[in-house]
């Protein structure tokens, strides 16, 4: 178990990839505050944690409130002690128009609840660890539209772009200290966040033919690489972009 006695904070944590890498997370070791807006769908997945055996903490948050980031934070530095570990990954898809046919409320939501809440959160993580650890892992989610374009959804490209120059900085800033700061990208994976698309079949087989591996990701595969990250089998990385694609990014 390479995470026993350490503690990881994720946010998103209600469904999809946050559950997922909560629940590895939990099996290798680590205790695990789950964070979501959901609360309760949000208790349920911090239950669904502690049947498997681990033991969890649910914090309802809203990302993209810093005061909440912040109480995020201090409830795991109250029930834990301390703070190893943290995966941003909360994120809403936003609407789907055109550049000059987004609304500015979709922008300002958008880039709050997907760019500016990873500011927030390492804000207050960053401290957190130096100063019960003196160090840690942060593990933010992008996608693979944190380096390429995707037509009518300009908000979400642009946040998810953002995350990769946060992260960069961060472990530029940080890394003497002990700090590692890593991105994960993934493609298209089957979670609730689209869950609408892929009830299209046509959409659906659209989606697909973009992953030359020829089908959609599972969270669980995203998990993998979040926890290895946040692992000391990888000291020596920080800095970097993942992406989680199916080969999305070579096409």
């Amino acid at each position: 178990m390479d995470l026993e006695g350490k503690v990881a904070i994720v946010t998103g944590a209600a469904s999809g990839i946050g559950l997922s890498s909560a629940r590895l997370f939990a099996r290798e070791g680590a205790k695990v505050v789950l964070a979501d807006i959901d609360v309760e769908q949000g208790q349920a997945a911090a239950e669904a944690v502690g049947r498997d055996g681990g033991d969890a903490l649910f914090v309802p948050t809203d990302v993209a409130d810093p005061a909440a980031c912040e109480r995020l934070v201090e409830a795991a530095l109250g029930r834990y002690g301390r703070l190893d570990c943290a995966c941003n990954n909360a994120g809403i898809s936003g609407e789907l128009h055109p550049l000059a046919e987004m609304s500015i409320a979709n922008w300002d939501r958008v880039i709050m609840v997907n760019l500016s809440s990873v500011f927030y959160c390492m804000k207050y993580q960053i401290p957190a660890m130096l100063k019960s650890q003196g160090g840690g892992a942060i593990v933010n989610v992008s996608s693979i539209l944190g380096r390429v374009g995707f037509a009518n959804a300009c908000a979400y490209a642009a946040a998810k772009h953002g995350v990769l120059g946060v992260t960069e900085n961060a472990a530029l800033e940080y890394g003497a200290q002990g700090i590692r700061a890593n991105v994960v990208g993934p493609g298209f994976i089957s979670t609730p966040m689209i869950a609408g698309l892929e009830q299209d079949p046509q959409t659906k087989a659209e989606l697909v033919s973009r992953h030359p591996i020829g089908r959609l990701g599972r969270p669980e595969e995203v998990a993998e690489l979040v926890v290895w990250l946040c692992s000391d089998k990888s000291s020596f990385v920080t800095g970097a972009y993942y992406p989680v694609d199916g080969g999305y990014l070579a096409r």
